[in-house]
């Protein structure tokens, strides 16, 4: 990380939350402060991830606006966490694809959706939108099943390498640890039960004093829901290669299960953290991260509601249309993963093994 105006705001929060320390039980990021005396710009990156904006501390905090030390942790954490995605990201040159987030995202979706669209005409024909299929196989009469297959190995597999070296950059900028089994349990307790977007324990402050765990409930709906969606693929994988079985699946088969309730999951998840985010105190937030916010939400949103789609009139004639739809959504998705607000989760589990390392080796 460089030395901007949001890393040196955060260093002068960070300087005088040390010294009050009224807030030391809300989270992991106090605790983590104090093991620090001073706050280089890798520590702020490192305590910007940490921190889940749960709010707590901005509306406890005695110097919050309008006293003249104007201190808002939530926001300056929200601006060096932005800032933090573009300088980690991998490549560098598509760092950039992190400004204007709102925009990018929307053109890679349109895009991909017209890709699949046409390339399905290209290699099929038209008649293929037109069919009434239910037999198995059925899907790949509109795309062939290599063309399904490598697109999506070949976009998937470089998202999740770039997605690796970015939390690779963001591990070595914070300076090695060591990382006991103990830590690494711990962390992934943490992570799963997204603990921290419970604030101090009582939920999160997100439109005033009042606490709620609205907003971790929807997390986990969304956490929970994009793996058991990840899970349902996987499974049919393992049908398609390893027993022979040929999608569509029936509707009481493991993978359409996994994938309606994942679907269903998401959908939820993803719609009720976009209406709270209309609701939101604006002043704890960053308007930095907002549309990077709304672009993923939406991304996720449309591709669980294509899939549910997809799945309720899978026997008509316009599956494939809808299967186009869908796939082109996915891969949309596939493609800007590693160049959208997605990098959080990453960088956030990283922060927190880095937390509980410190917690086991302070």
């Amino acid at each position: 990380m460089h030395e901007t105006e949001a890393v040196a705001d955060a260093r002068r929060f960070m300087e005088i939350c040390n010294g009050c320390r009224y807030c030391e039980g809300f989270c992991a990021v106090f605790p983590a402060m104090e093991l620090r005396r001073d706050f280089a710009a890798a520590d702020l990156s490192y305590l910007a991830n940490l921190c889940h904006g749960c709010q707590g501390c901005y509306y406890a905090c005695q110097y919050a606006p309008p006293h003249e030390f104007g201190v808002n942790v939530p926001r300056a954490m929200a601006n060096v966490r932005a800032e933090s995605y573009e300088a980690y990201a991998w490549p560098q040159p598509l760092a950039k694809l992190f400004q204007r987030n709102g925009l990018v995202v929307s053109l890679v979706l349109a895009a991909g959706i017209a890709l699949i669209l046409f390339l399905s005409i290209l290699l099929r024909s038209t008649q293929m939108f037109t069919m009434w299929p239910v037999q198995p196989g059925a899907f790949y009469a509109v795309i062939p099943y290599q063309a399904m297959v490598w697109t999506g190995t070949l976009t998937f597999g470089f998202s999740l390498f770039a997605l690796f070296m970015g939390a690779r950059n963001f591990w070595l900028d914070a300076g090695s640890s060591k990382v006991p089994a103990r830590a690494v349990g711990e962390a992934l307790w943490d992570v799963l039960t997204l603990k921290y977007l419970g604030g101090g324990g009582h939920g999160c402050n997100d439109n005033d004093e009042r606490f709620s765990m609205t907003r971790r409930y929807l997390h986990h709906a969304m956490f929970y829901g994009f793996f058991l969606c990840f899970a349902s693929t996987s499974t049919a994988t393992v049908y398609h290669h390893f027993l022979g079985w040929q999608a569509p699946y029936p509707l009481f088969s493991l993978p359409v299960v996994l994938g309606a309730v994942g679907g269903v999951g998401l959908l939820v998840g993803t719609t009720g953290l976009f209406a709270m985010k209309f609701t939101a105190d604006p002043v704890p937030s960053s308007k930095n991260l907002l549309g990077m916010d709304v672009a993923l939400l939406v991304l996720l949103a449309a591709a669980a509601a294509t899939g549910l789609v997809l799945l309720a009139w899978r026997a008509t004639g316009g599956m494939g249309v809808l299967l186009a739809v869908h796939l082109g959504v996915i891969l949309a998705l596939f493609l800007v993963l590693p160049y959208s607000k997605m990098v959080h989760g990453v960088y956030r589990s990283a922060a927190l093994l880095r937390h509980a390392a410190e917690r086991t080796y302070p």
